[in-house]
């Protein structure tokens, strides 16, 4: 019966599966010109966060006190866009979640 033509014509071939970095990273959902952008922004944002970080004294603290929650807040929205869409959290949310999120 695993001989017979019915099975053979009716069997799909294999898919190729994607190609992926190490540690399960795809760049199926991000192209390269966007993906060294998000990577830019997410070191600058950090070099921000340790730049606010050397500040020792200041006399009117508002500006670096929001300063400091700006590039916290973009630094890890940056690593959750970059985890997000290099990795298969994308498939599993789906296209439409993640255009929303």
């Amino acid at each position: 019966m695993d001989g017979s033509p019915v099975y053979n014509a009716t069997t799909e071939p294999e898919a190729k599966r994607p190609r992926r970095l190490p540690l399960g990273c795809t760049l199926r959902h991000l192209p390269r010109w966007r993906l060294s952008v998000k990577v830019f922004q997410t070191i600058f944002s950090l070099v921000a966060v340790v730049c606010e970080e050397l500040v020792e004294e200041c006399f009117n603290c508002i500006g670096l006190y929001f300063f400091e929650f700006v590039s916290c807040s973009a630094f890890l929205l940056c690593l959750l866009i970059l985890y997000v869409y290099c990795t298969d959290l994308y498939e599993s949310l789906g296209e439409d979640k993640v255009q929303k999120l």
